[in-house]
């Protein structure tokens, strides 16, 4: 069976190493990802410390939610400074 070559997809680190190393470079760049996941599971967190490192490295990134208020968005992201 002959092997295909794949053109490499380009990732973006999302700012938590652990999750780079298993996502071999972070998420895929200019795409879509969705995050979801049960009350509590992190989803906020994790968003907001991935838009924090996307904006170190000059990315821009979208960050919807349909359970919080602006105001505790707002307020979850100043506590990562």
């Amino acid at each position: 069976m002959k092997k295909e070559n794949h053109p490499a997809v380009e990732k973006l680190r999302t700012g938590i190493s652990s999750l780079d190393i298993i996502a071999k470079g972070g998420l895929p760049k200019n795409r879509t990802t969705l995050i979801s996941g049960t009350a509590g599971s992190g989803k906020t967190v994790f968003a907001v410390h991935f838009l924090a490192a996307g904006i170190e490295l000059g990315e821009p990134g979208v960050f919807v939610t349909f359970e919080e208020s602006a105001e505790d968005v707002r307020r979850n992201m100043r506590s990562f400074g």
